[in-house]
Formats: C-alpha cells, sequence, structure tokens
C-alpha cells in the first residue's frame, strides 16, 4: 500500500517505495488489509497544510518522514462512513491548525485509492451526486416565491446553494430529512463547533449561524411543506443554529400546530439534551425522533468538549431516559476519534450509557477537528485502545438492540400517534 502526498500545488502523488500509515491518537500505526476498503463515492481527497506525510521506507524498513517539501493527505469521507484511523503525519508548524474536518488515512493499492473506513450505513441518500444543482436551484425558487416573508427559507437557501448542506437542500428538494433551524443561542461550548467561534480559537467556523429568532407561523410554514410524506423527517438542530431547545417554548408550539394538521412523516430534534425541563415539554408536545450529540460518557470528556453552561451529562442521560420511556425514538450523534473513541474505558461507559437510556441507535460520526488541539484538550486516559473496527464489533456484540449506524432513520415499526 503506496504512501500517498500532495504537493503545494495539491498535485497527489502516490510513491511505491514508501509504505502509507496512519495515526491512532498521537500514535503512528501500520494500516491493517482488513481495515481498507476503495475509495467510497462521495469522499474527496484533501491536502493537510503544514504537515509532512510519514510512511516506512520499504528499503530500510524505517518509519520516518517523507524527504521533500510535501504534505500528507487525508479523505473526507461521506455520511455512512466510519473512519478507522487518520492519516499519519507530523506537523510542520504546530501553532497552525487543520480546518475543522474529519481526515482517513488513505493509500495507493492495486491501482487505487483506499481509506481507512467501515461502512456503518448505506449512504445512497447522502450521496452529494444525488443532489442535482439545477432540481435544487428551481426548488430554491419554488419555495422562496411562495414564502417571500419566510425568513428561514432565505436562510436555508444559503445554506443549500453556498454550502452544499444535503439537509437544507432537501428542503428545498422536499424528500428524506429537512431542517428547520431555531435557535441563534447555544448553553455549550463546544471547542468543535462549526457555526461560532471564539476570534483567538485558531480555526474559524465554517458556516454561519443564523442571527434571527423565528416565528411559530415561519417553522410551520417549512414543517408543513416538508412532512409530506409517510417517512418524510424534518429536524430542529442544525450546524448552522444553536441549541434549539433553548427555543422550547416556539418549537412546542409550532409542533402542537403541525400535528393538529398532520400525522405524515416524522418529527426530529437534534440536541445536546442538557435542558430536560425544556426536552420533555418538545416530548411531550409530540416529537417523534431524538439525535442528542455526544463525544464521551464519561464526564471530564464531555466536559473538555462541550463546556456545558448550566447543566451536566446527568441531565442529558435524563433527557435520553424520559424520551425513551415516552415513546420516542432516540439515538445519539457520537463523535467519534479514532484512538480516543475506542480507548476500553471510553467503550465501556458508552455501552453502560446506552443502556441506562434505552437508546435504539448509535450514529458514528467522525469529529471534524484538529488532531492535535483535541487530544491536547481531553483528559489523558490509561486504558488500552483496541481500534475502530474491534470498538465496532463489540458494541454490536454488547448492544445487540441498538442499530450501529450513521444518520438519522425512521423507527423499523410505525409509531403509534393516537
Amino acid at each position: 500500500m503506496n504512501l500517498v502526498y500532495a504537493d503545494e500545488q495539491g498535485n497527489l502523488f502516490d510513491h511505491p517505495d514508501w509504505i502509507g500509515l496512519g495515526r491512532s491518537g498521537d500514535m503512528i500505526v501500520e494500516l491493517m488489509e482488513d481495515e481498507l476498503i476503495p475509495l467510497p463515492e462521495g469522499a474527496t481527497l484533501v491536502g493537510l497544510p503544514f504537515t509532512r506525510p510519514i510512511g516506512i521506507h520499504a528499503a530500510s524498513g524505517e518509519m520516518r518522514p517523507l524527504p521533500g517539501d510535501y504534505q500528507a493527505v487525508g479523505a473526507l469521507l461521506p455520511q455512512g462512513y466510519t473512519r478507522l484511523n487518520i492519516p499519519g503525519y507530523m506537523k510542520t508548524d504546530k501553532e497552525q491548525k487543520l480546518p475543522l474536518f474529519g481526515y482517513s488515512a488513505v493509500v495507493w493499492k492495486d491501482g487505487g485509492f483506499y481509506v481507512a473506513a467501515q461502512k456503518s450505513d448505506d449512504p445512497e441518500r447522502w450521496n452529494p451526486n444525488n443532489c442535482d444543482p439545477d432540481e435544487l436551484k428551481a426548488g430554491v425558487d419554488r419555495l422562496l416565491l411562495k414564502y417571500p416573508e419566510n425568513r428561514l427559507y432565505q436562510h436555508l437557501s444559503n445554506c443549500a446553494l453556498g454550502y452544499e448542506c444535503l439537509t437544507a437542500s432537501n428542503t428545498f428538494l422536499q424528500r428524506w430529512e429537512g431542517a428547520v433551524p431555531v435557535s441563534f443561542s447555544c448553553n455549550a461550548g463546544c471547542f468543535g463547533c462549526i457555526s461560532e467561534q471564539p476570534d483567538d480559537s485558531g480555526f474559524p467556523a465554517p458556516q454561519t449561524r443564523m442571527n434571527f429568532k423565528p416565528t411559530v407561523q415561519e417553522l410551520v410554514d417549512v414543517m408543513m411543506e416538508h412532512l409530506n410524506a409517510p417517512d418524510a423527517i424534518i429536524s430542529f438542530g442544525q450546524g448552522c443554529e444553536g441549541e434549539p431547545s433553548t427555543q422550547a417554548r416556539i418549537i412546542i408550539d409550532a409542533l402542537r400546530e403541525v400535528r393538529s394538521r398532520t400525522s405524515l412523516g416524522y418529527i426530529n430534534i437534534n440536541t445536546n439534551a442538557g435542558l430536560t425541563d425544556h426536552i420533555r415539554g418538545i416530548v411531550d408536545a409530540g416529537l417523534d425522533l431524538m439525535r442528542v450529540s455526544t463525544i464521551s460518557a464519561l464526564d471530564d470528556h464531555y466536559n473538555a468538549y462541550y463546556k456545558p453552561r448550566g447543566y451536566t451529562l446527568a441531565n442529558v442521560e435524563k433527557s435520553l431516559r424520559y424520551a425513551s420511556d415516552k415513546g420516542v425514538y432516540t439515538s445519539i450523534n457520537y463523535l467519534i476519534f479514532p484512538g480516543v473513541t475506542d480507548r476500553e474505558e471510553e467503550i465501556e461507559a458508552m455501552i453502560g450509557f446506552a443502556k441506562r437510556t434505552g437508546l435504539k441507535l448509535i450514529q458514528m460520526r467522525n469529529l471534524n477537528i484538529d488532531p492535535e488541539s483535541y487530544l491536547a484538550l481531553i483528559p489523558k486516559a490509561q486504558g488500552e485502545v483496541y481500534g475502530m473496527k474491534q470498538m465496532l464489533g463489540i458494541f454490536a456484540e454488547e448492544l445487540p438492540d441498538v442499530v450501529i449506524g450513521s444518520y438519522t432513520h425512521v423507527p423499523p415499526v410505525p409509531m403509534n400517534r393516537a
């Protein structure tokens, strides 16, 4: 498996005399054959600025940086794929931070690119190639014309056309999972927040957070337009907003109004679930699905990343338990990182968390972060590192009733809304 690297102009090369490597946490590791799959459709290869690729010089057997002024290369995977290793590299300037993406190790073998990853869900619906630009533009124009005063559609049009957000695009294509952002504020200060970063963070947020409070009617317009089929999903809590449950009052009013008009589709919230009383109100108003974002079931790790304001991981657990007990199909948006998530103590804690809360689905999501910054942030751990592939196997064995996937699904059995 040849080392893949890039020059300063972004041209990609593979080196037949060097073996490509990966990283698990801060450890350079060899890539196993059973960890590699062909580069998936919809993946993107990118150079990693201010890095040098590390490989094994085949003739000498030495592990060292590739000579020359070259960059390491990583793959950005589409949804549905879980990375098993990050690229093998060293930084040439430790003060420089990589942009907020989830980089996966990539090599060249058998005449093509391979990545250290595992398919964890059906990627078809989240393949960017399934979003036709002309059809999307027509959908945007139609809904902006129909609702010229609705600020949500105006906001989402930039998310769809500018940021190429697939959830926002689905809102205008009126299919699958669509977006209904609601909040400009948040009760957490996530280290890797993609919509708001402090000026001195070193990595700018890749997208702009919404800056207004929508009305109940604006929410209802978007929700009613999207809930047009039995399997349609409309979701509060997008990357372009803060914590949706901070706007519980308008969510509750919109939920009740929409459910008085239609029983079609599913209403979902993507949330940190820290505001348990607010979550209870939203659940009781008719919520169908709830996806809770977490990075760990260990308090010190969770707190280091999320920097919760006025809530704890215990509140998150209470919210999930309440929703599960009320029949909501619950899942977690599990932000995962090779060399951390697959540590023994992390695995044990998450299995216990899943069992206590009655989780139905774990969505494995590759954490978009600068690796060095993240590893410096979180507590040091002593447990054994099992490897991501083995971790996934342990979850499947220990949690047989929990689906291991990558994105929100409708429940396998239709919900009873009587």
